[in-house]
């Protein structure tokens, strides 16, 4: 495969060669899309805990047991109050 990089890309890849963690571009590829596929699988971990929360959610909010939100809205400025008193 043979890719064209934007000249900031190029330099910015020489620059990382150049602190000699790296030997060569395709040490500082290979370690890009390592750093890629690791940001992606926590990004889809968080999806699908996001998406059980929310469901979990919908099901109390279904059986009455949810909150109004003027309810949480004024739970969350308490709360804030309440850390302010104690920074004081």
């Amino acid at each position: 495969m043979n890719i064209t990089l934007k000249p900031e890309i190029e330099q910015f890849i020489q620059a990382q060669i150049a602190t000699g963690r790296y030997a060569n571009a395709e040490d500082v590829i290979i370690k890009a899309l390592k750093l890629l596929a690791e940001s992606d699988e926590g990004y889809q971990e968080w999806e699908e805990d996001t998406r059980q929360k929310v469901d979990i959610a919908i099901a109390e909010l279904e059986r009455g047991e949810g909150l109004d939100g003027e309810t949480v809205v004024m739970q969350i400025l308490d709360r804030f109050q309440k850390a302010r008193e104690l920074q004081e």
